[in-house]
């Protein structure tokens, strides 16, 4: 029992201030039994024989939350992060192309791995959806460090068949063997979970799209993974090569890739019409607000787009994305709004960071707040892990004041310990932290 204040969210919030989406407690006890939640309740209510019954661990003065689901992000781009100076396309030949052919190397892609899942946690992400290479092993590389920290984890080898260098493209058979190789190894395996991942629409061909699709209507637990409508210079180019599909969108409809398993990145330049075909498709979007502003991809219409109901979670998409810390997303996606002339409420960005980001790849059953038996997957954040950060919350006596000024304050250094399936897997303060 971690005897601590405690969050969580329950459903998505109709707006702000609205209380009957999230249970706070400020002096709570969350009650686990082995890997999973049996209960979060406040000090208090506990009688006498239960504080007797139970072994405590005192984190007074943090917060209990779920842990942050990352619903797209690059770890072979964990190396480039920060890469100077280019948009999408440009930046994708200079940099990433070159960065990923390392990848072919078995003992590159298992070092970049662990350091990836190792830093994931450092910043309190339990669960994320991941792109890997074109090559079969830095999946399985991904894979096996992600099945031996008993992460819930989905993740794709990428497909991509023409518009880079060679070492990168699938052969002949569009990288169907691969997939099926890894998709027979990896799915289902612990909390692991495959999605097929063409990269984007101008990397794969007709034939390697309409593959992919095979093999998702084929299996139903699988996922897909893709980048949609990210950059102006990028949607032309799809325009042109796909020149009788509506819309960038329509490509992948086309070719019976978007639906409730889908997750498509970006969408910056949605729009109206293409959001309500997502609504009905309840197909996401992935929301990376570091990465549109780094490479200048634009302002995404996160309100108009939630009016639109069309599914929504956040990624950070590391490495165009600047960070892996979900406060730093957050943040940008508060910023993004702003720009936009509607202010993101701190519940709803904690929202779609946990339970709605959960949701969004299926996974609300297991993951994404405290309800009883639901896999233990949580952070305990220190409100005084810096000084500015203690001051403010001398100020924050409200909940989402909290919430906002973590999210606006908060780096990787407030998460004080990340645990995965109930077992501690970092630990701030420990200079032997699990590795594992």
């Amino acid at each position: 029992a971690l005897r601590a204040s405690i969050f969580h969210m329950m459903r998505r919030p109709a707006g702000p201030g609205d209380k009957d989406a999230y249970e706070y407690l400020s002096d709570g006890v969350l009650i686990l039994n082995g890997p999973r939640v049996e209960r979060a309740v406040p000090y208090a209510e506990l009688t006498a024989e239960e504080r007797r019954a139970l072994i405590f661990e005192d984190l007074s003065g943090c917060l209990l939350t779920p842990g942050f689901v990352d619903a797209h992000v690059h770890f072979p781009q964990i190396g480039m992060i920060g890469a100077y100076g280019a948009q999408l396309m440009e930046w994708l030949e200079r940099y990433t192309f070159p960065a990923e052919q390392a990848f072919a190397d078995p003992d590159f892609a298992r070092e970049a791995a662990a350091f990836f899942l190792k830093e994931l946690l450092r910043n309190g992400t339990t669960s994320a959806m991941v792109f890997a290479t074109v090559h079969e092993v830095s999946a399985d590389a991904l894979f096996e460090d992600a099945l031996k920290r008993g992460m819930r984890l989905i993740a794709g080898k990428v497909l991509m068949d023409r518009g880079g260098p060679e070492s990168l493209l699938d052969g002949p058979d569009l990288g169907r063997e691969a997939t099926e190789r890894l998709i027979g190894r990896w799915r289902g395996k612990g909390r692991l979970g495959y999605a097929l991942t063409p990269r984007f629409a101008l990397s794969c061909s007709d034939a390697q799209l309409a593959m992919a699709g095979e093999l998702f209507s084929r299996y139903p637990d699988v996922y897909l993974q893709t980048h949609v409508s990210e950059n102006t210079g990028e949607i032309a180019a799809v325009a042109e090569l796909f020149p009788d599909d509506v819309d960038y969108l329509g490509v992948y409809e086309r070719h019976g890739l978007v639906g409730a398993r889908s997750v498509l990145a970006h969408g910056v330049h949605l729009d109206d019409g293409a959001f309500k075909r997502l609504s009905a498709s309840r197909a996401t979007i992935a929301h990376c607000p570091s990465s549109n502003f780094f490479l200048g991809s634009g302002l995404f219409p996160l309100a108009e787009a939630d009016a639109l109901g069309a599914p929504l979670a956040l990624g950070s998409d590391v490495g165009a994305g600047t960070s892996l810390s979900a406060f730093r997303t957050m943040a940008e996606a508060y910023q993004t709004a702003q720009l936009r002339g509607r202010a993101l409420d701190p519940l709803r960005a904690y929202y779609l960071a946990t339970l709605g980001g959960a949701e969004a790849l299926g996974l609300g059953a297991h993951i994404g707040n405290f309800e009883p038996g639901k896999e233990a997957d949580f952070i305990a954040l220190d409100l005084a892990a810096t000084p500015l950060l203690k001051r403010r919350m001398d100020t924050a006596h409200e909940i989402e004041d909290i919430l906002f000024s973590l999210a606006i304050l908060g780096d990787d250094r407030a998460v004080a310990r990340t645990y995965v399936a109930g077992a501690l897997a970092h630990n701030r303060d420990a200079r032997d932290a699990p590795d594992a």
